[in-house]
């Protein structure tokens, strides 16, 4: 009886074993099994055994379950991605894989990737922008995302693709279709690439329909404010900008002030950069000090105003406040230097720079060197370019325009001549016909077989498949009117438009001035009224048709043409009055000059040097010493700054005063 009790039990046992393992070993899954042995060996990070495991039965949703899996192992998701890239050639991976790996890397917190995997989407694989915004839309899972994806696509459309269109598309997409609203930060992106391509007036639209839709500005949104109103030289726009962000309680970072302060520099009130550098401290309560793109700003304003002394000062106190100078600082003092033509004090800078440890890059020779030749010293600057090559420093396209600008400006033109034609040789000549317009140019101003020199030069271009540009044939034209070779003038003219480019306003200015001196006043008369019809004349071109009249003695004409320029009111400046004053004081009509430069003050234009010159020199043989001292100081109260030449000449020999440098 036992034994039979013992049977039926084991039976009814083995009977329910049979059942759970039979459950339990059904035939499994071959994608489960590769699941399992890719998660396994890629742990272990056992990548030959993972590429033979990877080189069959790879599919997508395989490749999605293990990017899935290794979520919280970025590298791991990573590494298995590139593999799967790099080393199946027979697997192409969906728009859906790198869109999940994507969700993953941004979960991380490693944006550069992530930006790296869109870019490959949109540029390698030539998905569109909205192609990957869908598909990171589909794919989109509370375990592995984060909105942030979002901001990141925004960020990769404006500064991968550098295309403003696409990012704004991106943003608008998922506000109108998908009821999501990407973060300000994205907008900030957005905004920035906006301005980075000069487009300001879109700027400003966006920047307002952006805040339409209740966005709440950060110190990056106002930081972008600032640089659209300071690159637009609206200064004091840009610190009304500023105060506002104290008011408001966004505390501007360095970034804020370096920008204020450079707007500043860059519109020549750097005394009011200064102000905001003293004061930097005190208005973010201590949280921002200034650093070296503060210091290399205000240093930059003071050298391009020539206050030398002021430039080395703050040079100083940015040592002292353990700031180090960098070639930026160095070169800009070496520039200001030489641009006051003190060389000596730029070489001091420049031995000073190397005993820092600092070794002068080509920016900091090519702006010596031009200087150098600017100065007529062509032998030092010859040598400074032997230095260059025995140090390795490599010349770039401005040492080379700078190299033949240089010899053509001091009259060694065979040598620059030659010297591009080695550059033509080894190909490194740009496309932009720079060096060629230099050298057409310096080439006509000699005057010694220039003609054929020019046709060399030509023939070089139209020979590297080039043509002439705009500059080419302005300067040619420019050249022979000023030679009074009008018929060649107009030659080149005609070929000009023969090749289909259009002249610009500085071209007819050429024309219409070699007509008023060489053949007749009347036909660039004519000339001046067909440009009016065209809407392309400016006060140049009226000034050049006023100086042809005072030059050929037609007073009538001359007058009648000023009071036309006075009735429009834009065609009248400093130049149309020097012209009269000059032709009047020509006539010994001292008084008459007088009273155009006072029209000319109530007109809102300051008499300048040109101005200073003509009055004394002309009056200093019609009236007394007593008079012209009066004249002079008259002139100096309405803001002139006298000639030196002139003031050292007449005025301060009257005045028993020593001769100055003004």
């Amino acid at each position: 009886m036992f034994l039979k009790l013992f049977s039926t039990k084991r039976s009814h046992l083995f009977a329910r074993r049979s059942i759970h393992l039979g459950k339990h070993f059904k035939y499994p899954n071959p994608e489960d099994i590769a699941f399992s042995s890719i998660s396994l060996h890629l742990r272990q990070r056992k990548w030959n055994l993972l590429d033979k495991l990877l080189s069959s039965n790879l599919t997508n949703s395989l490749v999605n379950r293990i990017l899935i899996e290794f979520r919280r192992s970025p590298e791991l998701a990573l590494g298995f991605y590139n593999r799967v890239v790099g080393e199946q050639k027979s697997f192409s991976p969906s728009l859906d894989n790198v869109c999940i790996l994507i969700h993953v890397m941004i979960s991380c917190k490693r944006y550069d990737d992530a930006l790296d995997l869109m870019s490959n989407l949109m540029q390698t694989m030539g998905h569109s922008h909205l192609e990957v915004l869908e598909g990171l839309w589909n794919s989109y899972d509370a375990e592995i995302s984060c909105p942030d994806v979002f901001d990141a696509l925004v960020r990769a459309a404006s500064t991968l693709l550098g295309d403003t269109g696409c990012a704004y598309q991106v943003i608008m997409k998922l506000r109108m279709e998908k009821d999501f609203d990407v973060s300000i930060h994205a907008w900030n992106n957005f905004l920035n690439c906006v301005i980075r391509s000069n487009e300001m007036n879109h700027f400003w639209r966006k920047y307002e329909e952006m805040i339409g839709y209740g966005y709440v500005e950060n110190v990056y949104t106002m930081n972008l404010v600032i640089h659209a109103l300071c690159k637009e030289m609206l200064l004091y726009e840009a610190l009304s900008v500023f105060y506002r962000m104290l008011k408001g309680g966004i505390y501007p970072n360095v970034v804020t002030f370096n920008m204020i302060i450079n707007g500043a520099c860059k519109t020549g009130d750097v005394d009011l950069g200064l102000k905001l550098f003293r004061k930097m401290e005190m208005l973010s309560r201590g949280f921002v000090m200034p650093n070296l793109i503060t210091f290399n700003c205000l240093i930059n304003g003071y050298c391009k105003l020539g206050d030398m002394n002021t430039a080395e000062s703050l040079g100083n106190e940015m040592k002292k406040m353990g700031i180090k100078p960098n070639l930026r600082t160095y070169g800009t003092l070496v520039d200001g230097y030489l641009r006051k033509g003190c060389t000596d004090e730029a070489f001091r800078l420049c031995s000073h720079m190397v005993d820092n440890g600092l070794i002068p890059n080509n920016v900091i020779y090519n702006s010596i060197i031009h200087w150098l030749y600017f100065g007529g010293d062509s032998s030092t600057a010859s040598s400074l370019l032997s230095h260059m090559i025995k140090t390795n420093v490599c010349f770039d396209k401005f040492t080379n325009a700078i190299l033949v600008k240089g010899l053509s400006r001091n009259g060694f033109l065979n040598e620059a001549l030659g010297y591009h034609e080695w550059l033509v040789g080894k190909n490194l000549v740009d496309k932009d016909l720079f060096l060629e317009n230099i050298l057409v140019y310096y080439l006509f101003r000699s005057g010694n077989e220039s003609v054929s020199k020019v046709k060399q030069v030509l023939n070089d271009i139209v020979d590297r498949g080039l043509t002439p540009d705009t500059v080419t044939y302005g300067t040619m034209i420019d050249a022979f009117s000023k030679q009074g070779s009008i018929s060649n003038a107009v030659r080149v003219y005609d070929d000009m438009i023969k090749m289909g480019k259009r002249p610009n306003l500085v071209i007819y200015n050429s024309i219409v001035d070699g007509l008023s001196k060489n053949v007749s006043v009347d036909v660039a008369k004519i000339m001046v009224d067909e440009l009016k019809k065209l809407s392309l004349l400016d006060v140049v071109t009226v000034n050049i048709l006023l100086n042809g009249y005072c030059a050929t003695w037609k007073v009538k004409e001359a007058l009648s043409l000023f009071f036309q320029m006075q009735e429009d009111g834009k065609l009248v400046n400093e130049v149309t009055y020097n012209i009269l004053i000059n032709f009047v004081c020509k006539f010994g009509s001292i008084q008459e000059a007088r009273e155009l430069m006072e029209m000319m003050v109530t007109q809102g234009l300051t008499p300048d040097s040109i101005t200073y010159t003509i009055l004394v020199t002309h009056a200093c043989k019609k009236i007394s010493p007593e008079e012209l001292i009066e004249l002079h100081d008259n002139l100096v109260v309405k803001g002139v700054i006298p000639d030196s030449q002139t003031y050292n000449t007449i005025v301060a020999p009257l005045i028993g005063k020593d001769r100055v440098d003004l």
